[in-house]
């Protein structure tokens, strides 16, 4: 298996179990296609004790045949034992081949487990007994489960109520590549793109590297944009139908959320998004949003000078904006949407947002370059209003050390010039903050950009921090 891009402290932490002189019991989850499964199979590949994956919508009888023939594999003594018809019966018979193995350590890995867990068919109950009873009372083994469903994990074993209750002993989210992490990957592909295509790439589908293991290194990334995204066969024309049914039960309602949100770039409070979802407000919605939260698909901001109650929702899968700004409504038959359109105003507006995005999502990287990375901070949005005058921010960085960062973040195909119209609004920004927040703190005006601001009278009267998409990497 080739070298793996990132992920360090995941992978160090995956190879320091077996010098554990206890048993682990360690969840993997995260978005579909983020590579959880190629990230356990990476450390432990060749040195599986029992590894299952788990087959979606089907019964219980086909998910005991599934397990049986694993087993069968492993351990070809057992082909002729009676298939057993519950999932009690099926950890009983696993305990008793592991017990006649001679591995050092019994490394278990159950891919997918949430589609195990069958209405009525007791899966999860047969789990904890075979942890309670057996595997943690001894010292050799690994039980690494895994899957995409971040909600059903979260819910059945990170916090179970029940006999798995603080049973987990580790607990990997596998989060979507960074753009270091894209770069690193690309590289190893014998990618030789600018970090400015990268950003391209990764407003399109992300840190996904199940996206990225299908871009062609040697096409631009429009050229790559374009085949998969429109062209009939491309791998992301039809992936969001697949996406949402596939980690949600009532995939639906999840989606009106999404939709929602894509209709308003800045972001939606609770009741205004609900309504635009047309679901009712309650505990049903407030799972829906907390599961798309978990799943990386939204993001909740607090608004800076306000309780946590008051937060704004934003769509942050890639992915998933695109697919609902350009590719859902295209035709067939241009299947050069993405070639012939690149400098439509649509397109502009979307990368502007996009990058945004980019950025909120690489905070750390940002604080970094600005020198605060050990100063306490707290990051928000903020929307509010002045003298008859509306603002919008979509990051401040208010800091301990008495200054806030307020940040705009620009797209540009070059070094990017502050006219007096921009100059101007931009003072109207840091007025309206001022007044409505009355904050003593000094106020730094932070601007990140493709490749830097153009310097003039406007850039060196306004802005302290002058970024530019280096600094994300």
């Amino acid at each position: 298996m080739s070298a793996i891009a990132g992920r360090k402290e995941e992978l160090a932490l995956l190879k320091s179990l077996e010098q554990s002189d206890e048993s682990s019991f360690v969840a993997v989850y995260g978005r579909r296609r983020v590579g959880k499964t190629y990230l356990v199979r990476h450390v432990f590949e060749g040195k599986f004790s029992f590894y299952l994956t788990g087959i979606a919508n089907v019964g219980l009888m086909p998910q005991l045949a599934n397990f049986y023939a694993a087993l069968v594999r492993y351990f070809p003594d057992y082909e002729d034992k009676v298939m057993p018809d519950n999932w009690f019966q099926v950890f009983q018979l696993l305990i008793k081949a592991l017990e006649e193995s001679d591995h050092a350590h019994k490394i278990l890995f159950f891919d997918e487990l949430p589609w195990l867990d069958e209405p009525n068919a007791h899966f999860i109950s047969a789990l904890e007994h075979f942890w309670n009873s057996w595997a943690s009372a001894r010292h050799d083994v690994i039980l690494i489960v895994c899957g995409s469903a971040a909600s059903w994990m979260i819910n059945n074993l990170i916090n179970n109520k029940g006999g798995l209750h603080n049973r987990i002993t580790h607990r990997i989210h596998l989060d979507p590549f960074t753009l270091s992490e894209c770069e690193t990957y690309l590289r190893q592909k014998g990618a030789a793109y600018s970090r400015y295509q990268m950003v391209q790439l990764y407003m399109v589908m992300g840190g996904i590297p199940f996206y990225l293991k299908a871009v062609e290194t040697g096409k631009s990334a429009t050229q790559n944009i374009n085949d998969l995204c429109f062209s009939k066969k491309g791998l992301l024309r039809k992936e969001f139908e697949n996406l949402y049914a596939s980690l949600f039960k009532n995939a639906d309602k999840y989606i009106k959320i999404i939709e929602a949100l894509a209709l308003k770039s800045k972001g939606m409070e609770r009741l205004e998004l609900l309504k635009h979802a047309q679901l009712s407000d309650g505990g049903s919605a407030t799972k829906i949003l907390r599961e798309l939260e978990e799943s990386s698909f939204i993001t909740k901001y607090p608004a800076f000078g306000k309780n946590n109650r008051y937060v704004l929702y934003q769509l942050s899968d890639f992915y998933s904006l695109f697919y609902l700004k350009f590719i859902k409504n295209s035709s067939d038959l241009d299947q050069d949407y993405w070639l012939n359109a690149i400098d439509n105003p649509e397109i502009r507006a979307w990368s502007g947002y996009a990058f945004e995005q980019v950025c909120l999502y690489h905070l750390p990287q940002i604080k970094q370059a600005l020198g605060i990375a050990g100063v306490q901070t707290r990051s928000s949005a903020w929307i509010g209003e002045a003298n008859g005058q509306k603002a919008q921010i979509d990051l401040v960085i208010d800091r301990r050390d008495q200054v806030i960062n307020l940040c705009e973040m620009k797209f540009s195909l070059s070094t990017y010039e502050i006219d007096k119209r921009y100059a101007d609004e931009l003072r109207s920004k840091i007025s309206v903050f001022k007044s409505a927040t009355k904050t003593q703190k000094a106020i730094f005006l932070t601007l990140i950009t493709s490749f830097g601001l153009q310097q003039n009278s406007h850039s060196m009267d306004l802005v302290q921090n002058d970024l530019s998409l280096d600094v994300l990497f």
